[in-house]
């Protein structure tokens, strides 16, 4: 299993597990909503070639041990919410381990991204993966700010990140 992978792992109302290939229509519809990508730039405007190309990069990181985003399976309903996970990226020449998170548009606002991202961050800490861990998140994307502030990070700097300005989160090891 990948280093970074949460396979396994669980919060109050999801299951964390290994996206699969089976799980592409069901993540589909977060591309055919144009606010899901609104803030950023350089996607593809096809919405299954951008789904083809998210999922191709997650198995690649899978493959290369550099983390990758888990499946977020509701346990009510046995539903895929969203995908989150543990990313070694490159930030202006630094390698950093950040926590992404995205959520299918049916499922926003009832706070899976926080729950999702906040069992990152305890899950990174408590296995020593970093002593820090950032969120790359548009200037302009309001509501994955509030996700990152209110799972304890602080705006860090802006920088330009694949040729989006970006804001990077950060929150240390308490």
């Amino acid at each position: 299993m990948p280093k970074y992978l949460l396979e396994n792992e669980s919060t109050d109302r999801l299951l964390f597990r290994r996206l699969r290939q089976s799980d592409f229509n069901d993540w589909l519809p977060f591309y055919y909503d144009s606010r899901s990508t609104q803030f950023w730039e350089g996607l593809p405007t096809d919405p299954m070639e951008a789904c083809q190309i998210q999922f191709d990069r997650i198995f690649e990181r899978y493959e290369n041990d550099l983390g990758g985003m888990n499946a977020l399976i509701q346990k009510q309903s046995g539903k895929l919410v969203g995908i989150c996970g543990l990313l070694v990226q490159e930030v202006d020449e630094l390698h950093e381990l950040e926590i992404g998170y995205s959520v299918l548009p049916e499922f926003w606002l009832q706070g899976f991204a926080f729950e999702a991202a906040q069992k990152c961050k305890e899950f990174a800490f408590q296995n020593h993966f970093s002593d820090s861990l950032i969120s790359i998140i548009h200037v302009d994307n309001i509501p994955s700010q509030k996700v990152a502030l209110k799972n304890g990070m602080f705006l860090e700097k802006t920088t330009t990140y694949k040729d989006n300005p970006v804001h990077i989160f950060r929150v240390n090891k308490g």
